[in-house]
C-alpha cells in the first residue's frame, strides 16, 4: 500500500467525483432527424480520424483517440456530463441496477482457494446454507483452487444465467466430509440501503448509500420493518450519498408528503418546465422526520431534503450538502460505451438552484471540501456563504437559501482532526476487511456461535488483536498514535467483526454508537 501521508484531499477529490458521475435523473429524450443530421463540425472530426487510420505515418489505436476527445469535449462544458468506457459500462450499469445474477457470496482468494467471507442477503447461498468460512473448491467439477486464477475467471464461473444450476463443492472446518452443494442462480440485490434498526423505543434508523433502481423498494420494506417494531419517527441517513436515480428520491419523498404538494421542477435548455407533484397516500406523511446530511450528500439527496425543507416538513441535521443540482442522462455511443449528459437543472419548491458554481473549472470545482475547511464552515454555522439574492421563504415562514447545496436547519459541526479524519477514512475504506477476516478464520466455529446479543455484550476486541492490527497497518506503510486513536480503532474492528457475521445492519450501529450527529438526532427526538 502506498504512502497514507496527506489523504484527505485525494478522499474528497474521490467522493466529490463520485457524485459527479452518478446519474442525476431518467427523463425522457426522443431523438430527433436533425439531432444526428450531418454538419461540417462532425464532418471535420471524422476526417481528421481517417486521415490518422489511413495516412499518418505510424499504426495508431484511434479508438483511444476518440476516447480523449470525448472526455475533453465534456471537460469543457460542466463536471457531471462524463463519458463511460465500453469496458466499465457493464459494472457501472450493473452497480446502479441494484442487482445481478449470480450464487450470492462475497469472497476472498486466500491461498489460491476462494474462502466465503459471507454469503449475501437475499441470495440462493444464505438460503441453501453456504457458510462464512467456507472452501469452494470446484463449480460444475472445474477446479477453482491450486491456480493463479483471478477474481474476474472465478466470478465467471459462478455468475450465469438467471435460474441455471451450478454444483458446488465445498470444504468445511471441522467436518471430514467435503459438501455439495445444488444453487440455483439468482438476481442478487447490491443494497442501497445500508443498515435499518431503531435508535430509541420510538425512533427508526434507514441509511441509503445511493439510489438505485431498487432503492424506493427497499426503504419501503425498511419503513414497514421500522413501524411493526413501533417507529412513530424516522432518521433518514444520507450522509455520504451521492446520488443516482431521480424517480427513487421522488417516490421517497412522496412518503412523508400530503397530496398535490411540490417535489422539485426541472428546466432545460429550451426553457420547458416539468414539475413533479407528490400524487399519493405516504406510509408517513403525519410522523416526524429527520434528514442527515454532510458535505458529501450530493444529487437525489439533495432532492429529498430540499423538498422536505421547502414543504416546512421534518428537520435537517447535519452540515451544507455537496451542491449538484443539474440532471444527467444517460445516452449510448453504438460502440458499447456511453455519455451522461447534463440535460437540464433542478430546483426545489422554493425556486432554489443548489448547484454550486463551477465557472473557475472541474479542478477548483471539486477542490471545495478545501474552501469550505479553509472558511471554517465544516466548524461553525455562521462561516457558511449566503447570498441575500439567493433568499427564499418557505410556506412556513422558515428563510432558504440556494447557490449551493441545502444548509441543514440544525447546525452539528464537523470534527476537525485530519489525522482521525484520514484515519477513519482509512478504516471505512475496506482496509479492514481482510484482517477482520483473518482473525474470525482462526476461530471460525466460536465467532459463528455468538448471537448478535452475545457479541454485543462480549469484549470481543482484545488488547492483542489491536497491537496485532498495529503491526499490519505498519507493515502496510499506515502510521498513527495508536494510543490516541484506540478508542476509535476499536469501535472500527468490533463493526467490521459483526459486518462480516451479522451484516451491515450491525456495522452501522456500532458505529453510531458515537456519532455526533445520530447523538442530534436522538436529543431532538427525545424533546418531542
Amino acid at each position: 500500500m502506498k504512502k497514507r501521508s496527506k489523504i484527505y484531499l485525494p478522499l474528497l477529490l474521490g467522493l466529490a467525483c463520485a457524485a459527479g458521475v452518478l446519474l442525476g435523473a431518467k427523463l425522457n429524450f426522443t431523438p430527433t432527424q436533425n439531432l444526428f443530421s450531418s454538419n461540417p463540425k462532425k464532418e471535420k472530426l471524422n476526417r481528421l480520424i481517417d486521415y490518422i487510420d489511413y495516412e499518418y505515418v505510424d499504426k495508431v489505436n484511434t479508438d483511444s483517440i476518440v476516447d480523449v476527445t470525448v472526455n475533453r469535449i465534456l471537460e469543457n462544458l460542466d463536471p457531471h456530463s462524463v463519458y463511460i468506457p465500453k469496458q466499465e459500462y457493464a459494472s457501472v450499469t450493473e452497480n446502479m441496477k441494484g442487482d445481478f445474477v449470480g450464487i450470492g457470496v462475497s469472497f476472498y482468494n486466500v491461498n489460491d482457494t476462494i474462502v466465503v467471507i459471507q454469503p449475501l442477503e437475499g441470495g440462493p447461498s444464505k438460503k441453501i446454507g453456504i457458510k462464512a468460512g467456507d472452501r469452494i473448491l470446484y463449480a460444475n467439477n472445474k477446479q477453482l483452487f491450486g491456480k493463479k486464477m483471478t477474481n474476474d475467471s472465478i466470478i465467471t464461473q459462478l455468475k450465469g444465467i438467471e435460474d441455471s444450476m451450478v454444483t458446488l463443492t465445498v470444504f468445511r472446518k471441522g467436518l471430514k466430509d467435503l459438501l455439495k452443494f445444488n444453487v440455483k442462480r439468482a438476481r442478487v440485490p447490491l443494497k442501497s440501503v445500508d443498515a435499518t434498526y431503531m435508535l430509541t423505543e420510538e425512533l427508526g434508523y434507514i441509511k441509503v448509500n445511493r439510489f438505485s433502481e431498487t432503492t424506493y423498494k427497499e426503504f419501503r420494506e425498511s419503513l414497514a420493518k421500522l413501524k411493526s417494531r413501533g417507529a412513530t419517527k424516522i432518521a433518514l441517513d444520507l450522509r455520504n450519498n451521492p446520488g443516482g436515480y431521480l424517480s427513487e428520491a421522488i417516490n421517497i419523498v412522496d412518503e412523508f408528503l400530503k397530496d398535490g404538494k411540490l417535489i422539485l421542477f426541472t428546466k432545460n435548455r429550451q426553457g420547458t418546465i416539468e414539475e413533479t407533484y407528490s400524487n399519493r397516500k405516504g406510509t408517513f406523511e403525519n410522523n416526524e422526520i429527520f434528514i442527515l446530511i454532510n458535505e458529501n450528500s450530493a444529487s437525489a439527496s439533495e432532492i429529498v431534503a430540499g423538498a422536505l425543507q421547502d414543504n416546512d416538513r421534518g428537520t435537517i441535521i447535519g452540515r451544507r450538502s455537496y451542491g449538484k443540482g443539474l440532471v444527467q442522462r444517460e445516452m449510448e455511443l453504438g460502440d458499447g460505451s456511453a455519455v451522461r449528459l447534463t440535460i437540464a437543472r433542478y430546483y426545489t419548491p422554493t425556486g432554489r438552484s443548489i448547484q454550486k458554481s463551477y465557472k473557475l473549472g472541474n479542478e477548483s470545482y471539486f477542490n471545495d471540501y478545501a474552501r469550505r475547511f479553509k472558511n471554517g464552515e465544516l466548524a461553525h454555522a455562521d462561516s457558511i456563504h449566503v447570498t441575500d439574492s439567493l433568499k427564499y421563504v418557505t410556506p412556513g415562514g422558515k428563510i432558504v437559501y440556494g447557490g449551493g447545496g441545502i444548509i441543514p436547519d440544525i447546525f452539528v459541526p464537523k470534527d476537525i482532526n485530519f489525522e482521525k479524519e484520514n484515519l477513519t477514512y482509512i478504516l471505512r475504506s475496506g482496509f479492514l476487511n481482510r484482517f477482520v477476516f483473518e482473525v474470525l478464520e482462526k476461530d471460525r466455529g466460536y465467532y459463528n456461535s455468538l448471537s448478535r446479543d452475545e457479541f454485543q455484550n462480549e469484549e470481543i476486541v482484545t488488547k492483542k488483536m489491536i497491537s496485532d492490527f498495529f503491526q499490519f497497518a505498519i507493515s502496510e506503510n499506515l502510521k498513527f498514535k495508536i494510543d490516541i486513536y484506540e478508542p476509535l480503532l476499536r469501535s472500527y474492528l468490533k463493526a467490521s467483526m459483526a459486518e462480516q457475521l451479522f451484516g451491515s445492519d450491525e456495522f452501522q450501529r456500532i458505529i453510531n454508537a458515537d456519532d455526533r450527529i445520530v447523538e442530534k438526532v436522538i436529543e431532538l427526538s427525545n424533546a418531542n
